[in-house]
Formats: C-alpha cells, sequence, structure tokens
C-alpha cells in the first residue's frame, strides 16, 4: 500500500509546489499560491514519514513538535521589518539540515555509495555548508551584527578562489576514493570558509541578490540530497528552488545593472576615499527642509501624487500610515500610486509585502519600468525611506559606484518631498543628489511620526476645506 501511496503523495506535492509558485507571481494570487505550497510540503512530508525505512519515531516526534514550535512563533511574532534576517536564517538552518543529512548518509555508507550518489552528495554537502555560513553572514549583515559596508582586504578574490577550488579537488577526490578519513571534514571546513568570505565583501545594496541567490544554492543542495536519498518530492522541491532563485538572482542584477561576477566580488558599497557626491559632502550643500504642516499644505492641493516606499519605512512600520496619507489624498480627488523598485528595502518584494500587510489595494502599486514615464506629470513625489534606488547619480556621475544602475525617476516630477531621519548614506554609501535639487522638501524625522502628523494636519485641512 505504501508504495503506491508515497508516489502519489509526492506527485501530489510537485504539483501543489509548481501551482504554489505560479501563484505568488502576482499579489492577487499570492496568498492561494502560498497556501497551496503549504499543502504541497504537508503531503511531502507525510510521504516521507511513512516510509518503510523509518521505523522509529522516538526522536522524529519531538523533534517535529520543537520545530514546530519555533516556527510557528518565528512566523507570529517577527515584524515585517525583520523578514530579510527571517529568511536569511531560514537559508542558514536549511542548508545545515542538509549538509548534515549529507554527513550522515556519507559516514553511514561510505563503502556502498555508487560513483553517481558520492558526486551527487560531495556537491551537496558543498552547497549546503557554504549556504549555512553565508547565510549567516547574511543575517549578520542585515541585523546590523556586522558591517553593512563590504569588508575587503588585499588577496582577497585569491584566497576565495584557492579556497573554493580546493574544496572542489578534495570533493573529486572522495568521489573517486570515498573513504570515511580526515578529507571529509576538510571539505566542510573550507565550504564553511569559502561561504563567509563570499558574503562579508558584499555591501547591503546587493543583499537583495545574496538572498535570492542563497535561496538558489540552497534549492539545488536539497535536490542533490533527493538523488542521494532516492527522495522525488526533494528532487523536485530543490529543483524549483534553485532555479527560482538563480533566475529571481538574474533579475536583481538586472534591475541594478549589475552582472554575478560584480555582486559577488564587486564590493559594492566600498569607497576608500571621500570621492565628489559621497556622504562626506552632506553637511557643505545647502537642503530645503519643511515640517509636516506645510507638507500637508502642499500635499492637500497635489492632484497626481506618486508615493515611494524604502527600507526607512519598514524600519519605522510606517506602512499602515502611509496608506492613511493616500487614502486621504484619494478622498480629496488626488490620484495616488505607489513605486515600486525591484531592490527596494532588503529583499526582492519587500516593499510588496509590506505594502500588502498595510491593504494597499493592488492595483494602486506600480514598478519601476511602467510608473518612471508619469513621474514627469506627477505634483508631487514622496519618498519615504528610499535613498539608493531614487539617487539620480546613478544616471549622471560615472565615478559612482551606483552609476548604471535603473532608479525611480523622482526628479523630474514638479515637487518631491523626502521623508528622513537625517542625511546620513544609503548602503551603497554614496551621498543622494536628489537632496540638494531647487524643487525637493526635506522633512526629517522618523517616518511613522512624520505620517502621523501628515494624517493628522491632512485630516484638519479637510475639515477645514468642508
Amino acid at each position: 500500500m505504501r508504495d503506491i501511496v508515497i508516489p502519489l503523495l509526492y506527485l501530489a506535492a510537485g504539483t501543489l509546489f509548481i501551482l504554489g509558485l505560479r501563484g505568488i507571481t502576482h499579489p492577487r494570487t499570492a496568498r492561494r499560491g502560498l497556501l497551496l505550497a503549504v499543502i504541497g510540503m504537508a503531503a511531502a512530508v507525510t510521504g516521507t514519514l511513512i516510509h518503510k525505512d523509518i521505523v522509529d519515531y522516538r526522536w522524529i516526534v519531538p523533534a517535529v513538535l520543537v520545530g514546530g514550535l519555533i516556527g510557528g512563533a518565528m512566523a507570529k511574532y517577527m515584524p515585517m521589518t525583520a523578514m530579510p534576517e527571517r529568511i536569511a536564517l531560514s537559508h542558514a538552518f536549511g542548508a545545515l539540515a542538509a549538509g548534515l543529512v549529507g554527513t550522515a548518509e556519507y559516514y553511514e555508507h561510505t563503502s556502498s555509495l555508487s560513483t553517481f550518489i558520492t558526486a551527487a552528495l560531495m556537491f551537496e554537502v558543498l552547497l549546503a555548508y557554504i549556504t549555512f555560513t553565508g547565510s549567516l553572514m547574511a543575517f549578520g549583515k542585515l541585523k546590523g551584527i556586522l558591517p553593512g559596508r563590504p569588508t575587503v582586504f588585499a588577496g582577497q578574490q585569491v584566497l576565495n578562489l584557492a579556497l573554493f577550488s580546493a574544496a572542489v579537488l578534495i570533493a573529486l577526490w572522495l568521489v573517486v576514493t570515498p573513504t570515511a578519513d580526515a578529507r571529509f571534514p576538510a571539505l566542510i571546513a573550507l565550504a564553511a570558509l569559502f561561504g563567509i568570505l563570499l558574503v562579508v565583501p558584499i555591501g547591503g545594496a546587493d543583499m537583495p541578490t545574496v538572498i535570492s541567490l542563497l535561496n538558489s544554492y540552497a534549492g539545488l543542495s536539497g535536490a542533490a540530497m533527493g538523488f542521494v536519498l532516492d527522495n522525488k518530492a526533494l528532487i523536485i522541491a530543490g529543483a524549483l528552488d534553485g532555479a527560482s532563485g538563480f533566475l529571481l538572482s538574474i533579475m536583481m542584477s538586472r534591475a541594478m545593472n549589475r552582472s554575478f561576477r560584480n555582486v559577488l566580488f564587486g564590493a559594492f558599497g566600498q569607497l576608500d576615499a571621500p570621492t565628489p557626491g559621497t556622504a562626506d559632502e552632506a553637511e557643505e550643500r545647502p537642503i530645503r527642509s519643511i515640517t509636516a504642516d506645510e507638507a500637508a499644505m502642499i500635499l492637500e492641493t497635489a492632484r497626481d501624487v506618486i508615493i515611494v516606499p524604502g527600507y526607512g519605512l519598514a524600519v519605522a512600520q510606517a506602512q499602515h500610515r502611509i496608506k492613511e496619507v493616500g487614502e486621504i489624498l484619494e478622498r480629496g480627488g488626488a490620484r495616488v500610486r505607489y513605486a515600486i523598485h525591484p531592490v527596494a528595502g532588503r529583499m526582492p518584494g519587500h516593499m510588496n509585502v509590506l505594502l500588502a500587510e498595510a491593504d494597499v489595494p493592488y492595483d494602486r502599486i506600480v514598478d519601476m519600468d511602467e510608473i518612471n514615464r508619469d513621474f514627469p506629470q506627477a505634483d508631487v513625489a514622496l519618498i519615504v525611506g528610499a535613498n539608493d534606488v531614487t539617487n539620480p547619480a546613478a544616471r549622471t556621475r560615472k565615478d559612482s559606484p551606483i552609476y548604471g544602475m535603473p532608479i525611480l525617476d523622482v526628479a523630474s516630477a514638479r515637487t518631491v518631498m523626502v521623508i528622513k531621519r537625517g542625511m546620513s548614506a544609503g548602503f551603497a554609501g554614496v551621498d543622494n543628489e536628489l537632496y540638494y535639487l531647487d524643487k525637493t522638501l526635506m522633512i526629517f524625522g522618523d517616518a511613522k511620526d512624520v505620517t502621523s502628523n501628515l494624517v493628522r494636519e491632512l485630516e484638519s485641512v479637510s475639515t477645514q476645506r468642508v
């Protein structure tokens, strides 16, 4: 009976994974897509738990309960601002699990492994431990435990290449002569060290691409483990995860006008010395600042407003307040839309998730390529915490680290308002030329406090008008 039920469960799981992945490509169907994926995972886990090779559940049941409780608590209590860190941790733990399973399989069946299975196992272990330590480094950068700026030193790329080459050579050696000796621990150590050195030279501005790339590595590791364990559901899920993560990484790199080589080895955001346009000049150039009530008066007369959310909005948890601002403006007859840059925030789709959490209508959320042509007709571009993705230096300054990166064309709006805590630089470490334009008005303060004041002032102005 199990020989019939298990393949059917795996088939159902694979189908649901594909349908779920299709569903999450659009905000309108994302919830349904996630639900299908969850059901698919439940089917895959059930198929695995009833496998004939499992003879004792005494360790499995407590592990499932503990893991379920931890995962449930993380999902319920971690704020949306911590979602990038949450994803990085998920990659790290998933990769560690795959690495530990691969390690156990190797020591358990060293003498009986075929060449193909050994090759798959070496590939899986190599990627798993690279992903484990690399994801921990990404978590540290996103959490602020490690510096967001690239950490570089002389000869770093040569060292990275030497470590990776040594790990690959040891893996090939183990495929040819698989024995339980010191080579396997050496492979794990080299892979783990390479994972650390792979991510530390990457700056915060490239974190969305790094996260999706680590997601791809974790998926490929899982697919390889599927071959080792002869688990078809794992092969399907890992292949989908690996392929989608790789394609997303390509899309993120294109959105930033950068190649994979630059992302992985370019030390994005590293400035050796102050150059024109860096944050060191911020205090020497004039800016125009206004208060929330002055901003409300300008917004109240605007007929076309484009709101640009960024990581500052996420940190302040101001998505609900900015939605209220939009609703008040719409009641006054204004057209309000939300412009989304593909790498705004710290993970792909970060701003979409925040706006969806605030129940912003899907038809108000517009991608960069579509909204850019509308900025010249906008009365006000209201920027809430976004920095590098609005910096005109990406188009005008060839000496800038972000030169060539596509940006939201906010500078072409009639009036630009920027809500920001201060004049600090963004992830890329360069000053934003936008802040010094004559049409730009700075509103300093915490995004949630400022937007709350805007709501109060706009409601007051609206009441007076009535």
